[in-house]
């Protein structure tokens, strides 16, 4: 039997942003509907290690089943060697007979459908007339949220903050030719979120890098970059002021320290997540319900994400010849 390897370079090139958002909104429905067999993710957390790793599977039902195992190291300091944060593999299984079907590149898949989440969410819930985009971050997933907030938004302007100066500015030059609108990098996280109606926070931060005070009326944000139960980017303010939604309640609940954390301080509850995304997409939950209300993704990543981009790649390399295909 041969299995499909893609490499990240192939991974980018067989997943555009566009056409990726349109395949998280499917496997989102999916999920929402039942069609999703998804444990928590399970982390190995050596005490004195650089980093951890991350086990994530998943199953699909229906005529497309399939079984995938996204196998994630996170390592938070590798951006100062010029690498990915996430580093590891996504493994596509038959659901017929378990076979294996093809082994991905983990950094790519991660980066591309983590942005393309959110690029979900800001069309369900960022006001119609959101404009003014401002990103906390300057790593990996401010390049790919940059490509899907453009998919589902007019931008007219992008600022960037970020833990140096350097860094937004290094990201505004590698990406400026991009775009049609002009990036800004900025000093201040305060000034990057002056007036602007779309917020990403797509940091390493352990404490809070956004507050309540610099968020103005009707904004939305993704906030992306914490998946630990230890850490968050936005303050308790934030998250008691906005309506929360997350990709899913589970795991917001056991593993997203922005919700954690405003709960342990009584500020919020399990009633305060108004909806899961995949119950806006399929309408059994409402929305942003006025102009002035402030709305908030809180993206962990799940691994049906993973293995729906997984076996979108599948089906479309082996359409194309693409990739390398070995024994196995």
């Amino acid at each position: 039997m041969k299995i499909l390897i893609l490499n990240h370079d192939e991974v980018v090139q067989l997943l555009p942003m566009q056409e990726c958002i349109g395949v998280m909104r499917e496997a989102l429905i999916r999920l929402a509907r039942g069609q999703v067999h998804q444990p928590l993710r399970m982390i190995v957390r050596p005490p004195d290690a650089a980093g951890v790793m991350g086990l994530m599977p998943s199953y699909m039902s229906g005529d497309d089943a399939a079984y995938a195992l996204k196998t994630v190291c996170v390592f938070p300091e590798n951006p100062s060697q010029g690498k990915d944060a996430h580093q590891g593999s996504v493994m596509l299984f038959s659901a017929e007979t378990g076979e294996l079907q093809a082994m991905m590149n983990a950094s790519a898949v991660t980066a591309i459908r983590t942005a393309a989440v959110s690029g979900v969410a800001t069309d369900l819930l960022a006001r119609e007339d959101a404009r003014e985009l401002a990103i906390v971050g300057a790593g990996v997933q401010a390049r790919t949220h940059l490509a899907a907030m453009s998919c589902v938004r007019s931008i007219e302007r992008c600022r960037i903050a970020s833990r140096t100066i350097e860094h937004a500015r290094q990201l505004v030059d590698e990406m400026s030719d991009r775009f049609p609108f002009p990036l800004a990098a900025v000093e201040t996280v305060a000034e990057a979120l002056a007036d602007a109606d779309l917020i990403v926070t797509a940091t390493n931060a352990k404490e809070p890098v956004l507050k309540r005070e610099w968020i103005s009326p009707g904004v939305h944000l993704n906030v992306v970059g914490s998946s630990s139960p230890k850490s968050r980017e936005v303050d308790t303010g934030t998250m008691a002021a906005a309506a929360l939604f997350v990709d899913r309640r589970e795991s917001t609940l056991n593993q997203a320290g922005d919700y954690l954390f405003a709960a342990s301080e009584g500020a919020i509850g399990p009633d305060h997540i108004r909806a899961e995304l995949g119950e806006l997409l399929t309408g059994s939950k409402r929305g942003r319900t006025s102009p002035d209300e402030i709305t908030l993704f809180k993206s962990l990543g799940l691994a049906v994400e993973d293995l729906a981009a997984a076996a979108y790649l599948y089906k479309k390399a082996k359409e194309l010849n693409a990739g390398t295909w070995v024994e196995f």
